[in-house]
């Protein structure tokens, strides 16, 4: 009995001291906005919410192109895509609600449908009666969901590694794995070790080489928004890949499927599954990227985005 004791007391000490060791409060947007809100950073009403938006490139565009970034993930992923399509075109992208700078929603929904509305509201917002929607991972699943419920609204659609159709990762970034497990999860609201945020990071990239200093403190200053570590909780519970799976095949947009053939998490025969499903639908892989083909690859990831809109 002595020895189990000394064991429990062993193990509570080690819990108690990393808690300490790596414990984070959370952190205000304002105390981060002359960081990672720079110019053309702005923020707009959107169902209660100030939404962290940047919207660049000729207002005249009829057809702008809307960038949704995935879970755990903002803004600032869709740069090198961004810089390359300014010039010629309107580029609308927003940190969603629960994540970046947007925070977590008022009302601790996080449902598919909820994040369907929040892209519909935030387009009306800022006037724009149809888009081209991009979507990456979870944000791919949020685009081609709109396409299907606001059809009106979704001239073209690209997929990016996208979620919602059912999945098993091979390899799971751990910040999404402590998420998804009980108590664990709610100790993770504040205990957040950088080096967690790191390694998944590197598990959604291919290369390690092109993750630098400056891309982890970009992810770990957003994940501790206030309340963002909660909501990524919530998300995973709320809006799990599959039950929207079977609509799938009545997307009827023109759609652009694209993946990185070393994605980890959502394996490449989910993209073939969604090319199949997709009547009207291209399909292109790059077998040296990751689960986040346009951050860790933008030139070429791009360029076939744009051979895509030429030939549509």
């Amino acid at each position: 009995m002595k020895l189990i004791s000394r064991i429990v007391t062993l193990l509570l000490v080690s819990i108690l001291s990393f808690c300490a060791l790596y414990w984070q409060s959370d952190r205000s947007v304002d105390e981060l906005k002359s960081q990672w809100a720079q110019a053309p950073s702005v923020f707009i009403d959107v169902n209660g919410m100030q939404v962290h938006l940047r919207d660049q490139g000729p207002k005249s565009d009829p057809e702008p192109i809307v960038l949704i970034h995935g879970t755990s993930s903002s803004l600032h992923t869709w740069e090198g895509w961004s810089q390359a399509l300014i010039d010629e075109r309107r580029v609308i992208r927003f940190d969603l609600p629960g994540f970046g700078l947007t925070g977590p929603s008022p009302d601790n929904i996080y449902t598919i449908e909820s994040y369907v509305e929040f892209i519909a509201a935030t387009l009306a917002k800022l006037k724009v009666n149809k888009a081209i929607l991009v979507g990456n991972s979870f944000g791919g699943y949020i685009a081609w969901a709109t396409a299907v419920t606001h059809p009106e609204l979704v001239t073209k659609l690209t997929l990016v590694d996208t979620s919602g159709s059912p999945f098993t990762p091979e390899s799971m970034p751990i910040a999404f794995a402590a998420a998804k497990i009980p108590v664990v999860n709610k100790l993770m609201a504040k205990v957040t070790p950088r080096f967690a945020i790191e390694a998944s990071v590197k598990n959604v990239y291919a290369d390690d080489s092109k993750i630098t200093e400056a891309l982890i403190d970009q992810y770990y200053d957003l994940a501790t928004v206030t309340g963002n570590r909660q909501a990524l909780v919530e998300r995973f519970r709320q809006a799990p890949p599959g039950p929207w799976a079977d609509k799938i095949a009545t997307i009827s947009q023109p759609t652009l499927i694209i993946w990185g053939e070393q994605d980890k998490l959502i394996p490449i025969a989910i993209g073939e599954h969604f090319h199949r499903e997709i009547a009207n639908s291209q399909f292109v892989s790059f077998e040296h990227l990751g689960h986040i083909p346009h951050e860790e690859g933008p030139t070429e990831t791009v360029n076939a985005f744009k051979a895509f809109l030429e030939g549509n």
